[in-house]
């Protein structure tokens, strides 16, 4: 298991968006947890999103209802626990600062969440009659992942390498995550694209949109920017 910690491409803009979002996202889980196992359980179902209730038009919950096209976003502030809080938000803060340091803050927000509803969209397509709550940030920010991978894919990533030994190594970027991008692939292509507890396919949706949208804004706008130790700094001149 590797465990990304940090990275070493430089940023101009200072990452308030970045920032925000995980504090947003903390703030949503606590209040969550204190709501105790039967509250954080209900909380979950009325804004977790389900694509079952999307497709077939049914509310399941019924005394918990909200529509499925509000849960698209509501779910992405919501997580299942500690780990899966605390693993989102590191890589929000590694990928997410530099990708927002290109966009800036008005259009990283808005690619985030367009990010994040690519992941749900691939997700109900390949399984549409789920009816398993998806929550957590992964989605969107599997879309700043991938957008990361074009911007600055010789960025050198600090890892954490936990196997029978532990021990810190730097890799680049497009080793890292394109390590992680295939073994997303290959969870969902398994079958485990709905089940275990983790949206494979939604990481998958989030990733490849994020790196399309990259590939073609950078292609169109070019790689203009000043450089900084070794890496190219890419912003968008909006």
């Amino acid at each position: 298991m590797f465990i990304p910690i940090k990275d070493d491409a430089p940023t101009v803009r200072k990452p308030y968006l970045t920032v925000t979002l995980i504090i947003v996202n903390t703030l949503v889980f606590l209040y969550c947890q204190s709501l105790g196992s039967r509250g954080f359980q209900f909380i979950t179902f009325q804004f977790g999103f389900i694509p079952y209730e999307l497709v077939s038009g049914v509310e399941l919950t019924p005394e918990l209802s909200a529509s499925p096209w509000l849960t698209m976003f509501t779910s992405m502030f919501m997580h299942g626990g500690w780990i899966h809080l605390i693993g989102n938000m590191l890589f929000l803060w590694i990928y997410g600062n530099n990708v927002e340091d290109y966009f800036g803050r008005v259009k990283f927000i808005i690619f985030y969440l367009l990010s994040g509803l690519a992941a749900v969209g691939l997700y109900t397509l390949f399984g549409p009659s789920s009816q398993i709550p998806l929550v957590g940030a992964s989605g969107a920010i599997a879309g700043l992942m991938g957008a990361y991978l074009v911007l600055h894919p010789r960025a050198r990533i600090t890892v954490l390498i936990i196997f029978f030994f532990i021990q810190f190594v730097q890799l680049p970027a497009k080793f890292v995550l394109g390590m992680w991008f295939v073994i997303q692939l290959f969870m969902s292509l398994a079958g485990s694209s709905t089940g275990g507890g983790v949206a494979w396919m939604a990481h998958v949706g989030g990733f490849v949109f994020g790196w399309l949208i990259l590939k073609a804004m950078v292609k169109i706008t070019g790689r203009g920017g000043p450089t900084s130790g070794g890496q190219r700094v890419y912003r968008m001149n909006w």
